[in-house]
């Protein structure tokens, strides 16, 4: 039977699609947040033409593990799970939805620039689902480099968001809605499309067979990737849903594009990617860990079910 035809007639249920996205993120997560708390702080260090309070990613590893012990390097993981829970769940389910309505309407695998389009789509839905989360991830990972007397101190995820509405209104909670879609547009366009169409070349290289090591090769070919062009919104949107008020009570940062101008203005344009090494850290392991996680628990309910 050619593959396309098997692919059509082994598509998963919508319910799977969405479960198994979600599982996979959540998997990952757990593994790399200590490497997504420090991306996030080696963003904020240097904020505004201030000292900076890490030198490099080990010195900035070195400094929270005294301060904040190992422990301290999970800070926020149940902001990052609830995330990968919204988020994730929600673009990968998406995605793979497209994907298979897309092969059971067309017979054929879809052209780059439609998996482009199919992860705008999924990557646009699943950051506003999952921007509160990544609201209080963000404000969570980012807490210990603040005063004593500054911090927020949420306790975990549920009572960030709790805090969030009570204390400053129910829509602040999609606080920096705009530079999160922004930034899941260019993440997901790069990661999803990059990775299928990877997986696709490798398979039809004919050196390859739909494994681990083709997925392996694949997700870290899409992590890179995704670094590079993720890397200038990304700071963008954590500095935004960052900031508190200035004494006078208005922000510092308008949009992202005037977080970019200052950026650029007061530490310089590659600043923009200040923290790549512990974000490709944790962008690459992570879209492997991912990919490979939801490759495997999609062949199993595939060997089971038909």
């Amino acid at each position: 039977m050619p593959p396309q035809q098997q692919q059509q007639q082994q598509q998963l249920p919508k319910y799977i699609n969405f479960t198994f996205g979600g599982l996979a993120g959540m998997g990952a997560t757990f593994v790399v947040q200590p490497l997504d708390l420090l991306k996030n702080r080696l963003q904020m260090t240097g904020e505004g033409g201030e000292k900076r309070m890490y030198k490099n990613t080990i010195d900035a590893f070195m400094k929270i593990g005294r301060a904040e012990g190992v422990i301290g390097m999970w800070n926020g993981i149940s902001a990052g799970l609830l995330r990968q829970a919204t988020y994730t769940t929600t673009r990968l389910g998406i995605f793979s939805t497209l994907q298979d309505k897309f092969v059971a309407r067309e017979g054929r695998n879809p052209s780059l620039l439609v998996k482009g389009g199919m992860a705008l789509v999924a990557g646009g839905i699943g950051a506003f689902v999952g921007t509160p989360a990544d609201l209080t991830l963000i404000r969570m990972t980012s807490d210990g480099r603040l005063p004593a007397e500054l911090r927020r101190n949420y306790k975990n995820a549920f009572e960030g968001l709790l805090r969030i509405s009570r204390e400053e209104g129910v829509t602040k909670m999609w606080n920096g809605w705009s530079p999160t879609v922004m930034r899941a547009i260019v993440v997901n366009i790069a990661q999803l499309a990059s990775y299928s169409q990877a997986k696709q070349m490798l398979l039809e290289s004919g050196k390859f067979r739909d494994g681990i090591l083709c997925h392996f090769t694949a997700s870290l070919m899409s992590g890179f990737i995704t670094t590079i062009a993720s890397m200038p919104v990304d700071i963008c949107k954590t500095r935004i849903q960052n900031q508190k008020p200035l004494p006078d009570g208005t922000l510092l940062y308008k949009n992202s594009f005037h977080v970019a101008r200052i950026v650029i203005r007061k530490e310089g344009m590659f600043s923009l990617w200040k923290g790549f090494f512990p974000y490709f850290a944790r962008i690459g392991p992570h879209t492997v860990i991912t990919f490979i996680l939801l490759e495997q628990m999609r062949a199993f309910y595939k060997q089971v079910s038909y």
